[in-house]
């Protein structure tokens, strides 16, 4: 099956210029050429392209004016600028208002298609993700659950249906699934959201306290309860009570909460006065509770009294489609934190985090990415800015076998690139190494001029003063 070309769109008005240019690419791209920035406008509102590559100083509308342009109404393509030798400052200003990246000119065809395949995949992940959030849309997903997944866009459902009731929940799902946000999900979604959500984590608190934690006290009870104090029950009122990793509560109190569930009344620590529970029990843990039943550690009876609902949260690993949503999603949440402008991730660091194991699930994918944001060189993740423990859990991405020829032919191309572009890395580091940091001696070495060291330094996102003497 023919595959539909990324359309490039050639912005010059030197007419050779942008010949030499069509005839490159044209093999590879649906070439579209303007000769102005006020005819790519007016090409721009009849097609609809990946990427453009524009010159800097043109007639009527330049190169910066469409930039600027291309951010404000389609701001997912990419646009790289072409700028004379010499002329930094354009390629400054171009930068700060946005460009993908720049080339100098003379222009190199085979620096100028490296860099156009890199902005026409990233043009292609920004759309995706585009596509994607579209989807969510749809979907009306809760705040905060980020998913296309088919089984929880299930589990969304049903929490739809059991919010507006006051049926008790039980959630299971391992750490870090987001068992947390279900339950908020279902606060929000149900009549009581006006009403307090009170967390308690039964596995963090000790068994001495856990009676007047959750009951309350009254002064005197004890020694120490200088005051009469509310317990987590009592200040849920007309909310919602989250017992989260229910099945680390003690068996003593799982009786006291069975009366609560069936009589929808409790006393304080201390206390002789029956108080009402008009809150909302939704329990979640992390174990099987009816295996914890079956040996004794957790009650029958108050096992199928919070399991009137039971949600199953799946793990990570169960829905990898998620991934690149969620990343997209922790790499906006974490931009003040990280102190950097990380604007995505590339396609083959996608494709290693799609295949990790995840054990911690999506609470350990949002610590890598935050990790990785701080460590990444340039304006996106980069396999090389993913933590090693990541890299080697996943090894060579061999897993995709492809399953129709263009998908051969495309797996083909994305492997000898991969080695080329690391053989190009280790060539670059070694002789980065041999001339001590030093560009001009790099250059001198190689052959290569000192520009095309620089930019194969910034391509690479390699610290050259790491590799300077001291």
């Amino acid at each position: 099956m023919k595959t539909e070309k990324p359309k490039l769109l050639i912005v010059d008005d030197e007419e050779r210029a942008w010949k030499v240019l069509k005839i490159n690419f044209q093999d590879r791209y649906d070439v579209l050429v303007a000769k102005n920035g006020a005819e790519a406008v007016k090409v721009l509102d009849k097609e609809q392209v990946d990427t453009i590559l524009t010159d800097v100083k043109m007639p009527e509308m330049s190169g910066i004016e469409l930039l600027k342009h291309v951010k404000k109404t389609s701001d997912w393509i990419p646009v790289v600028v072409m700028t004379a030798f010499g002329s930094v400052e354009n390629a400054v200003e171009a930068m700060k208002a946005g460009a993908y990246d720049y080339i100098l000119k003379p222009i190199k065809i085979e620096d100028a298609e490296l860099v156009v395949k890199r902005a026409v995949e990233y043009s292609s992940m920004l759309q995706e993700n585009r596509s994607l959030k579209d989807r969510l849309k749809e979907y009306e997903v809760p705040q905060d659950i980020i998913t296309i997944n088919s089984e929880m866009r299930s589990l969304i459902g049903l929490v739809k249906e059991v919010a507006v009731t006051d049926a008790s929940v039980l959630i299971e799902g391992e750490s870090g699934t987001g068992k947390e946000l279900f339950a908020r999900a279902l606060h929000r979604m149900s009549v009581r959201s006006e009403g307090p959500f009170i967390e308690v984590n039964c596995g963090a608190i000790p068994h001495e306290l856990f009676e007047s934690e959750l009951f309350g006290h009254e002064r005197g009870a004890f020694t120490g309860a200088v005051s009469t104090k509310k317990g987590k029950l009592e200040l849920a009122e007309n909310g919602t009570i989250f017992l989260d990793e229910i099945g680390e509560m003690p068996l003593d109190l799982q009786v006291k909460l069975l009366h609560v569930l069936e009589n929808r009344q409790f006393t304080r620590v201390g206390g002789t006065t029956f108080l009402q529970s008009a809150a909302r029990v939704v329990a979640a843990t992390n174990r099987n509770l009816k295996d914890d039943v079956e040996s004794g550690r957790f009650r029958k009876d108050l096992y199928y009294r919070l399991k009137v609902v039971y949600l199953h949260v799946p793990p990570l690993r169960e829905r990898r489609e998620d991934i690149p949503l969620l990343v997209d999603h922790f790499i906006a949440k974490h931009g003040e934190t990280a102190k950097k402008k990380i604007t995505g991730i590339d396609r083959e660091a996608v494709d290693i985090l799609r295949l990790h194991s995840w054990s911690g699930n999506v609470r350990e994918l949002e610590n890598v990415v935050l990790q990785t944001m701080i460590f990444a060189r340039g304006g996106q993740i980069a396999v090389d800015s993913l933590p090693a423990e990541i890299r080697d859990s996943v090894g060579p991405l061999t897993e995709h076998v492809p399953a129709t020829k263009d998908e051969l032919q495309k797996e083909k191309v994305r492997r000898t690139e991969k080695v080329l572009m690391d053989l190009e890395r280790t060539f670059l580091l070694n002789l980065i190494e041999q001339s001590a940091g030093n560009i001009s001696e790099a250059a001198r070495i190689s052959s290569y001029d000192r520009r095309q060291i620089q930019n194969l330094v910034k391509k690479h996102g390699i610290d050259v003063s790491k590799l300077r003497d001291v």
